[in-house]
């Protein structure tokens, strides 16, 4: 179970009213994993392990158990308390197990109770050679029968898997060898400690010797945690504390320790380009297959098929060899024999591996095919080399055409399979490959600018960032001014001017001015990267609706076996019992000769590939187009959930509203001057943190006829006071002043008016909060705020009941507000002054209704109705964006895209259920036809080589149908 933990903040608003409590989320790296006997934390390769000690007695006591546990290697902190018996350990898991932690307590002669040996963690690999839905379930089923692996999720699509595995029992080694054991190839490409991992390949290295000496030279180095060595491919992975050290500094220790003698070269290992090129590499041979199968199998067509139909050129065809064997034959048995075993061996490979699991995939069906038509025909020239009687018919290329038109089919394939990720590879290009890094000394002063790799950025360097340039990470602008577009990921049109202490986002471009920024999120930490990793763990996850094409999968092949070998009886014992013309049998054949063809063809046309794409591939799209559009959807489950909403759930504050309240309006209540009354509101807001606070600052100084920033005219605050949910109160000079609510007046016995309580509610009811000012003991002003609604809040609720779904606002604040605010936006049924776990109880009541709930907030003080709902919306901008309790972000926070978000689902989900007619509809229709349905009626059959073709077609036009979902735009596009 996934808990997002943060403190509970409850405060006042001015208006006396308590305010939502604030539910601060925590970013991916801080996420805890809460057991009933464990908590672990899964952040960047340290991990937390809590268990209770019996027998603790004394201080000392747990002062000796923490020495001995921060005395393991691999222990980063130990703590543990003697009034509650328990202890929380930090620790590297590569470096030392629980099980050493455990048993290091034990033989000190404590007691360890409460204790989970199981841990957790995480890996991805690259998996190669599946070709159906039944694949992805045999690799699924060759890693869950893995001792140690707890989870595995495998996707067609994205030819991945995702594992969690206790890495006290296995290792990543031995989940690769287990896939290459089900017949499958492997690559480690992640794991769930990446973060802070770097991977570097090193050339001039020689011997095993000089690796390990390598190994201890680094992990002697200051913020190296752990050191892996790889010798096949000659490579070391690098665990390290972002704050000591880097890439960088690790590839320059690494050249400095080859110095002399021997020279070493250092270089990042990226597996992601490792992938492209192999990725590239399998198109490449497909491509190259079809080429060879194409070469050989032309002319063999050529032969059987076009020269035997224009005599004379095609007479020496006939020319007999020996008794009834032609040169025909001959010809025809040599240009199928390297189609059938060289360029078809993947299929005999794939169904060695397939048969020796105990399933069957579309290898299999293509082995069966292939090979009945193959050593059929080569039964017939053996019999025509031996007979002079024999006039039988050879299939030669009907297993060469066949193979060709599959190869054909799976190039195609892989090249449209290709264009589902480019949303993701367009986001992922968003960074630049290089950046300017600045060297500077003590006094500020540049010494050195160098160019370098975006992958080479280490935390806290200063980079130098050009006009028309794009931030290559997170970072704090230290120096310099300019405006910066931010559009490609939150969305905003209009430039973001930056100043010093600004915030700037990875792959933002910086429109003006020369900028310089201080790194301080990297690699994995960056925004775009959290994105990145948001939309492949969607495109990973599978979606319910997928588990039709799984429970289909499972019997379909047998299914489709069997159908053939029925298909064949059909028509050979009628044919050899005379039950039918013997003019249906076309010149050359007999009655097991077209049998046979039609047992063949059904076996080749109800091939299940395209059923296996037919989720996957719209899946991947959707949430690839999503994340350009500004809507992250964390997978199919969520996709298909929000399809059905019927019910949304809006909070006000952030969500409806804009979130930062601003003053509309100021009057004076005594004979004050106004210069005065702002100098002195100024002086005393400004010690205070609060929004409003803030609001009344900045407003007061715009009513200065010369815009002055001095604080208060250099008036003097003594005696500052905080009253929780009231105000504040203070002396300014020799006068006592009072800034709050109503509440605040009665407590400091400052006498409200008519005029101050007209004042009140009249603004009250247009959802502002008033803020009085009294001097002295008699109110003396009162500024009007407000928190703005949203421009687009207005049409996004009309647009929602256009489609059916009604909206309803949930909020803390309270009813006047909340019911202003509902009437301006249009949203009748309202819940106020409503804290975070009762929002989560509105949303359950909406659903024991049998309600479909969708719940948007701001992520903060909303987490538990987020979780509650049946699909939690976030809305969320920039370094914000990894918001786990939510099922889709909205990164621009615009409430617009709610509507994005439910109308993509509704459209994929539509794509989806059109994949499945396509891809079933080759199989329906197909199959009759195939087994021989319409040919007693109108001569027409379906030759093995065409069902072929129909096979390919079917899986291409399944991923070109998701395709199409590239082409989607937002319903207000056409609304507007």
């Amino acid at each position: 179970m996934l808990f997002m933990v943060g403190d509970l903040v409850a405060g006042m608003d001015v208006n006396g009213k308590d305010d939502d409590l604030k539910i601060p989320l925590l970013q991916p790296s801080d996420a805890v994993v809460v057991d009933i006997k464990s908590v672990r934390s899964v952040d960047q390769g340290v991990r937390t392990i809590m268990f209770k000690i019996g027998g603790i007695e004394c201080a000392s006591c747990s002062t000796s158990i923490e020495s001995l546990l921060q005395d393991l290697r691999g222990v980063e902190s130990a703590e543990v308390s003697p009034l509650q018996g328990q202890a929380v350990v930090k620790y590297v898991p590569e470096l030392v197990g629980v099980k050493a932690i455990k048993e290091t307590v034990e033989d000190a002669g404590f007691e360890v109770t409460e204790f989970t040996e199981q841990d957790i963690a995480v890996c991805r690999l690259r998996i190669k050679g599946m070709a159906c839905t039944s694949c992805s379930e045999s690799v699924e089923r060759a890693l869950l029968m893995t001792e140690g692996v707890k989870k595995a999720v495998v996707g067609l699509a994205l030819e991945e898997a995702k594992i969690n595995y206790d890495p006290n029992i296995i290792n990543t080694d031995r989940i690769i060898e287990a896939v290459e054991d089900a017949g499958f190839g492997a690559d480690l490409i992640g794991s769930g400690n990446d973060g802070n991992k770097v991977h570097i390949k090193i050339e001039g290295i020689t011997s095993p010797e000089d690796m390990a000496t390598m190994k201890c030279s680094l992990e002697s180095l200051a913020g190296v945690n752990h050191v892996e060595i790889d010798m096949e491919e000659c490579k070391v992975t690098v665990g390290y504390d972002p704050d000591l050290t880097g890439p960088r500094s690790l590839i320059s220790f690494i050249q400095e320790a080859g110095a002399g003698s021997t020279h070493y070269q250092a270089s990042l290992y990226l597996p992601e380009r490792r992938h492209k090129t192999e990725k590239d590499h399998e198109i490449k041979t497909y491509r190259n297959q079809f080429l060879w199968s194409c070469l050989f199998s032309l002319p063999l067509l050529m032969f059987s098929m076009v020269l035997p139909m224009i005599p004379p050129y095609g007479n020496w065809l006939s020319y007999k060899v020996h008794n009834m064997l032609t040169v025909g034959m001959v010809l025809r048995w040599i240009l199928c024999t390297p189609v059938q075993f060289v360029i078809g061996k993947r299929f005999y490979v794939g169904s060695y591996h397939a048969l020796r699991r105990k399933s069957a995939n579309m290898d299999v069906l293509v082995a069966l095919g292939t090979n009945a038509a193959y050593f059929y025909s080569v039964y017939t020239v053996i019999k025509a080399s031996f007979s002079d009687g024999f006039e039988g018919q050879d299939f030669f290329e009907t297993s060469t055409m066949l193979i060709s038109f599959i190869l054909l089919g799976k190039y195609l394939e892989s090249i449209a399979k290709g264009k589902t990720s480019d949303a993701l590879a367009k986001l992922t290009d968003l960074a630049p490959d290089s950046a300017c890094l600045l060297t500077m000394d003590d006094d500020k002063n540049v010494i050195s600018e160098t160019e370098i790799s975006t992958q080479l950025i280490q935390r806290n360097d200063i980079l130098k960032i050009f006009p028309g340039s794009k931030f290559p990470v997170d970072g704090i602008v230290i120096d310099g001014h300019g405006y910066v577009n931010e559009s490609m990921i939150t969305g905003e049109a209009i430039p973001v001017a930056k100043n010093p202490g600004d915030k700037v986002i990875g792959g933002t471009v910086n429109e003006n001015g020369c900028l310089l920024i201080k790194a301080t999120h990297i690699g994995s930490e960056t925004a775009l990267s959290q994105i990145v990793q948001i939309v492949e763990a969607a495109q990973l996850a599978r979606a319910p609706v997928q588990k039709l094409a799984d429970r289909i999968s499972r019997f379909f092949v047998p299914a489709v076996v069997a159908a053939a070998v029925v298909t064949w009886l059909a028509w050979f014992i009628p044919g050899a019992a005379g039950l039918y013309p013997k003019s249906w049998i076309p010149e050359a054949m007999d009655e097991f000769e077209l049998a046979l063809q039609f047992g063949i063809s059904v076996l080749v046309v109800a091939c299940p590939c395209a059923l296996g794409l037919a989720t996957p591939t719209a899946v991947m799209v959707a949430t690839g187009k999503g994340a350009t559009q500004g809507v992250l959807i964390k997978g199919g489950n969520a996709l298909e959930k929000a399809h059905k909403v019927n019910t949304i759930v809006f909070d006000k504050t952030g969500t409806l509203t804009v979130g930062k309240p601003e003053v509309v309006s100021v009057v004076l209540l005594s004979e004050i001057p106004m210069e005065e009354f702002c100098h002195t509101v100024i002086a005393v807001e400004a010690n205070s943190e609060h929004p409003i606070a803030k609001a009344v600052v900045e407003h007061a100084k715009n009513q200065l006829p010369d815009h002055k920033s001095q604080i208060g005219n250099g008036l003097v605050v003594k005696d500052f006071e905080v009253h929780p949910g009231a105000g504040v109160g203070c002396k300014v000079g020799d006068r006592t002043v009072l800034v709050g609510n109503k509440k605040l007046m009665r407590l400091s016995n400052v006498p409200v008016d008519a005029e101050v309580e007209s004042y009140f509610s009249d603004n009250e009811k247009l959802a502002r909060t008033c803020v009085l000012v009294a001097i002295d003991g008699k109110v003396a002003g009162a500024f009007a705020v407000t928190d703005p609604v949203k421009p687009e809040a207005a049409k996004v609720v009309s647009f929602l009941r256009w489609m059916g779904i009604n909206s309803i606002m949930v909020t803390g604040d309270n009813w006047s507000t909340a019911t202003a605010i509902a009437k301006e936006v249009g949203i009748e049924n309202v819940f106020a002054e409503i804290d975070p776990l009762g929002k989560a109880d509105r949303i359950k009541d909406l659903q024991a209704r049998g309600k479909i709930v969708a719940m948007v907030g701001d992520g903060i003080n909303d987490s538990p109705a987020l979780v509650a709902a049946n699909v939690g919306m976030a809305i969320g901008a920039g370094t914000d964006v990894a918001i786990e309790a939510a099922d889709i972000v909205l990164i621009k926070s615009n409430l617009e895209d709610v509507i994005t978000a439910i109308d993509l689902s509704r459209k994929t989900i539509s794509r989806i259920h059109l994949n499945y007619v396509w891809a079933l509809g080759y199989n329906v229709l197909g199959m009759p036809v195939a087994a021989g349905v319409l040919f007693p009626f109108t001569g027409i059959r379906l030759p093995p080589w065409l069902a072929g073709a129909l096979m390919a077609a079917s899986s291409i036009s399944v991923v070109c149908s998701s395709l199409l979902l590239q082409t989607y735009k937002k319903p207000f596009s056409y609304s507007k």
